[in-house]
């Protein structure tokens, strides 16, 4: 082999090596929010993140078009004359600064709330995902409140009790400007900022709990690694969503709803992680031979009513 070819071999393993090391709470893209970087283009480039794009500057005055998704040259114009008043570099490419930018003028309304000193007691965190409500507790006590937006109903955030697992600040550019991590076994879920701000009070994420950059930066000093925080709701996460088939595999908060039951029970012995594996896949068999329903290896809908879910 080649000096050349060694090298290449030394940074793939390398690579691999960082990768194993660093739990997937530190890094994980699965969950990841992404800002896309817009721009004309042909074909138009389109799509949600376009609509929350010419939503925003609507709302700001700067676009007076039809609100369709296609980043034309309507929109593009928008763009440099929101970017021309605001200090950018007026080329009508939506990246981050510009995203941030936007994001900042519409939370205006939100950064003028009325702020309130630190708690002093024992914090804790519950997210009510049917609502889209993240509440303090001080001392088992409601402290302040806050709107948030959860998982659609393709990426629900994670139901079940949490606790912090690690801070970060101006975490990635889909975060906003803060982080705070879930110990959630199955992926990477946290609470964090956004630079879509009228996603908020909707289900918009791929599973972690949006702020505004402002609510999250005043919530950020309260809570510290070991924080409990509950999420409640749905383990779907949309009320009125049925539960799906599970099988040998799957991972979410359904997974883990469905261990939690069974251990409950008595037929299942192993970790809560949310993950199906080998024991969820005994126990299910168990439980399905002990309650008359046909022999299989799946959660299905019969299984669920059995269960009491």
């Amino acid at each position: 082999m080649t000096f050349y070819g060694l090298l290449r071999t030394w940074f793939f393993f390398t690579a691999l090596l960082f990768l194993w090391a660093t739990p997937c709470g530190a890094y994980c893209p699965t969950n990841e929010d992404v800002d896309r970087t817009l721009t004309l283009s042909a074909p138009l480039m389109q799509g949600e993140d376009v609509i929350h794009l010419q939503k925003e500057l609507q709302a700001l005055h700067y676009y007076n078009g039809p609100i369709s998704g296609f980043y034309g040259a309507q929109t593009h114009a928008a763009v440099i004359r929101f970017q021309q008043e605001h200090q950018l570099k007026a080329d009508g490419v939506v990246d981050w600064k510009t995203w941030h930018t936007l994001a900042l003028q519409i939370e205006a309304p939100v950064t003028k709330s009325e702020k309130v000193p630190p708690p002093t007691g024992e914090i804790a965190i519950i997210i009510d995902t049917t609502k889209r409500k993240l509440t303090v507790l001080s001392d088992g006590k409601p402290y302040k409140q806050f709107n948030v937006a959860c998982g659609k109903p393709s990426t629900p955030s994670p139901v079940g009790s949490w606790r912090v697992y690690n801070k970060a600040r101006n975490w990635g550019t889909g975060f906003g400007t803060r982080w705070i991590g879930l110990n959630v076994p199955w992926g990477s879920y946290g609470i964090h900022g956004t630079n879509k701000p009228f996603s908020i009070g909707s289900y918009a994420s791929h599973g972690c709990i949006r702020m505004h950059n402002s609510s999250v930066e005043e919530l950020y000093p309260w809570v510290s690694e070991g924080t409990p925080v509950y999420i409640i709701g749905n383990p779907t996460g949309v009320p009125g969503r049925s539960l799906p088939k599970l099988v040998r595999g799957d991972r979410g908060s359904e997974v883990y709803e469905v261990q939690r039951t069974l251990k409950r029970l008595g037929y299942y012995q192993a970790e809560l992680d949310g993950i199906f594996g080998g024991g969820l896949e005994t126990a299910t068999k168990k439980f399905r031979q002990a309650n008359g329903l046909p022999p299989d290896n799946c959660v299905d809908a019969n299984m669920y009513r059995a269960m009491g879910l």
